[in-house]
């Protein structure tokens, strides 16, 4: 193995670690891995940028526009009322839900459609006794199987289409992964409609926390009257920056007063409402001229200014890695932390020394345009609102459904590429007023186009140093006796291996070269093994954060990490097991 093959190996090592263990963003660590090879001249400029001139990132983008018309415009909405019906067992329940699930995200991005359904389906099984844990985790397994039905069913797809443009050969038919992908969904809905009711344990729900015992989060503190802090503002009686809580709303004659300011003036008798961890307080009972309240009952917030949250931290969050101090949380989010769930247990600590991790839900409370502040930003996976109503089907819906269904056809039929469909459809939503700029702009997730776009970089290394070809031997020595199905078997189990650990368009990128050099060094057809590669990059059910889905229900459905691999393992198993029937059949190796 030359030298260059060796330098590339040790970057790609490194890259795994670093995404793996999560030292930086994805996006950072994959682009400072293309520059490096550039440098080094590993790569060339032209190859370190075929990402950004190829069309998958760009009809990706397209596409995140499409699927934040479809949620704004409540399409999906008469699907969801539907699906959450009186269903007479957690079987029948599940199959309800899981079938239309799966066929929307055949069409739509799977990250939208899980941020639409989740509290959604949370809400509805915590008013009827069930466990969200239950629902939530087949739900995100349910788009991922659905994303591999068609071409854009999810970004991998195109991923790897636009890897096979690279590579000279045609890109992937709006409908051919339907032929393996079809079977893979209903094989696996069925299973997990079997076994989740039977496998997966029942959790308590993150917002089960604040519904079930607000108490635990309130306390009432009453302002002595003519003590040492009647007649101070609120900065100047020290209650602004206070350890462990957060004054949200002051009651006085009947009054409430929300939000409330620094330079708000105290009066003897007012009622002071602090949110945060009660059992932890000690500012407040150290504080002169504050009483504990003794009332019985606790007045209700007022929906209008204040409401509670829930909010999921993803992997691009600049929330990872700091504490609520450290970020300046109150400031920055206008919310007070009220707790914070990981692994399906409350952190029992104090919340301002919490280091956040990818994963971890965030309680909150806030006013009420929280969500619609944050949604579109990377800083949180999932928003949603505690008691929140569905969204309510707009008139435009209609519209959103026709240009999304003109994409599938004209793309479906050959009409015209896939590119250019989306396009157009993401062009007329703008032009048509479902979406402004600003908000078609906010839809695309950029770090993920960047790091689509970047990986190719990886993949034109992989394959110009020899490193693809060195690997494929190998695989092809080791396997050797055992027939062309043994070396599918083996891309199939290392790219889902792969996707574990880090995302799942980076393992379909550094796999690619190595399915294709391993093909074509056995005389076989590369196109099977490129298929089989999109479907196993897709795969991920194991742990909750080989997928974004599974990482955004994580926390919210209580989960605890090892909950994946007991539904996680059979779905795979059965997934590897028909890939490894349907494609020879389909695409003869």
């Amino acid at each position: 193995m030359e030298l260059s093959a060796w330098v590339t190996l040790a970057l790609i090592v490194a890259l795994v670690i670093v995404l793996a263990r999560e030292l930086i963003a994805p996006a950072a660590a994959v682009g400072i891995a293309v520059v490096v090879l550039l440098l080094l001249g590993i790569i060339d400029s032209k190859q370190a940028l075929s990402g950004f001139s190829n069309p998958a990132p760009i009809t990706v983008a397209a596409l995140y526009i499409l699927a934040r018309a479809v949620e704004k415009t409540g399409v999906l909405t008469p699907l969801v009322a539907a699906t959450l019906g009186n269903g007479v067992g957690p079987r029948w329940q599940l199959a309800r839900l899981l079938t239309p699930t799966a066929a929307a995200s055949a069409f739509l991005n799977n990250t939208p459609i899980v941020a639409m359904l989740a509290p959604q389906v949370e809400e509805w099984a915590i008013r009827r006794g069930i466990s969200p844990s239950l629902l939530l985790m087949p739900v995100s397994f349910a788009t991922i199987l659905g994303g591999v039905i068609t071409l854009i069913g999810t970004s991998t797809n195109l991923v790897v289409s636009g890897l096979l443009v690279n590579s000279g050969m045609p890109g992937i038919g709006m409908f051919e992964l339907t032929w393996v992908g079809l079977p893979v969904a209903i094989i696996g809905v069925s299973a997990i409609v079997l076994l989740a009711p039977r496998i997966l344990p029942a959790r308590r729900a993150a917002r089960e926390d604040i519904t079930g015992d607000v108490r635990e989060f309130v306390v009432d503190m009453d302002v002595v009257d003519r003590g040492p802090l009647d007649g101070k503002t609120v900065a100047e009686a020290g209650l602004r920056h206070l350890q462990g809580v957060f004054l949200v709303q002051i009651e006085r004659s009947g009054e409430l007063i929300a939000p409330v300011g620094p330079d708000f003036a105290l009066r003897g008798d007012d009622r002071l409402r602090f949110v945060g961890r009660a059992d932890l307080v000690v500012d407040l009972q150290r504080t002169r001229g504050l009483v504990t309240a003794e009332r019985g009952h606790l007045p209700p917030f007022d929906p209008m200014r204040t409401a509670f949250f829930e909010a999921v931290i993803g992997p691009s969050s600049p929330l990872v890695g700091r504490t609520l101090r450290e970020s300046g949380f109150r400031n920055r989010y206008g919310a007070a932390v009220l707790a914070v769930h990981r692994a399906g247990r409350r952190i029992e600590a104090k919340l301002g020394a919490i280091r956040l991790q990818i994963g971890d839900t965030l309680l909150l409370l806030s006013d009420a345009g929280f969500r619609d502040r944050w949604y579109d930003h990377r800083d949180y996976l999932l928003i949603s609102r505690l008691g929140g109503h569905m969204p309510a089907s707009t008139r435009r819906a209609g519209l959103v459904a026709l240009i999304g269904f003109g994409i599938v056809v004209a793309a479906g039929s050959g009409l015209v590429p896939i590119l250019e469909a989306s396009l157009a459809g993401a062009g007329l939503l703008v032009l048509f007023g479902v979406l402004t700029p600003g908000e078609a702009r906010d839809a695309v997730d950029l770090d993920v186009i960047v790091l689509i776009a970047a990986s190719f970089g990886i993949g034109a290394a992989i394959e110009s140093s020899g490193l693809a070809d060195t690997l494929a031997s190998g695989l092809v020595g080791v396997a050797a006796g055992f027939g062309p199905l043994a070396l599918l078997f083996g891309i199939v189990v290392a790219t889902i291996a792969l996707v574990e650990v880090i995302t799942h368009n980076a393992a379909a990128v550094l796999m690619f070269p190595i399915a294709i050099a391993t093909a074509t060094a056995s005389g076989l057809d590369p196109r099977p093994f490129a298929i089989a590669l999109t479907i196993a990059a897709s795969s991920s059910f194991l742990t909750p954060i080989g997928y974004q889905t599974n990482t955004m229900v994580y926390g919210p459905g209580g989960y605890r990490f090892s909950d994946y691999a007991r539904l996680g393992a059979p779905l795979t198993i059965l997934v590897i097991a028909v890939i490894m029937i349907v494609v020879p059949i389909v695409w003869p190796l």
